[in-house]
């Protein structure tokens, strides 16, 4: 009788990184169960057993891709000026989302376009990040004010949606196959911005 279950063989931290690989090629609703098991060398039973469910296994893919890409934000806060982090997330996006041979653009972007009653766990898994990551730009720049960086009256909350905007923009540009000069140049292109965009006459609440 074949031997059921997880092979003795079973390396669980090689296979979440295999299963990451999947979803950030083919995202939550692209990767069949047929597609995670081949990628992870192992049968249904054993992915039920060691990660819960599909679900449970994209959680735990999408916190070990957020861990590898924290370098880029945790340049945000620890950044000695909030427009040397912003530039510093901006330019290492457009290297990260066109790294090496793994699928381009970003797994917590792209991941779940669509929220429907299948996927809205996983969803709501990636609007948390994308939540928490455009916090993390707010307080940089609420703090830059407090320091005396920038200005007092402009709209944090603005201005951090719209470099939210552009990096999760050249996730999109990247994944549909822009190269990462083209993806170096927006970059730019936004960072040009800044002082307009943090001068105390700009962006104003309901302007």
């Amino acid at each position: 009788m074949s031997e059921r279950g997880r092979p003795r063989s079973f390396d669980r931290a090689r296979a979440l990184e295999r299963a990451m690989e999947v979803f950030e090629e083919k995202g939550y609703d692209g990767a069949s169960m047929t597609d995670l098991t081949k990628a992870m060398g192992i049968n249904s039973p054993s992915l039920y057993a060691a990660f819960g469910c599909k679900e449970a296994l994209f959680g735990e893919a999408v916190d070990l891709y957020a861990a590898r890409g924290g370098v880029m934000w945790d340049a945000v806060p620890a950044s000695p000026t909030a427009k040397a982090g912003v530039e510093h997330l901006l330019r290492s996006s457009a290297l990260a989302f066109t790294a090496g041979d793994k699928p381009r653009g970003c797994l917590i972007v792209l991941g779940v376009l669509h929220e429907d009653e299948g996927n809205n766990g996983a969803w709501r898994m990636l609007h948390d990040h994308r939540a928490e990551n455009l916090l993390a730009l707010r307080q940089r720049l609420e703090r830059a004010v407090d320091e005396g960086e920038l200005p007092e009256g402009i709209d944090c909350r603005a201005i951090a949606a719209f470099y939210m905007t552009v990096q999760q923009g050249m996730a999109l540009q990247a994944r549909d196959g822009a190269t990462r000069e083209t993806l170096l140049r927006i970059a730019e292109s936004a960072m040009a911005a800044w002082e307009k965009l943090t001068a105390s006459t700009a962006l104003q609440p309901g302007d």
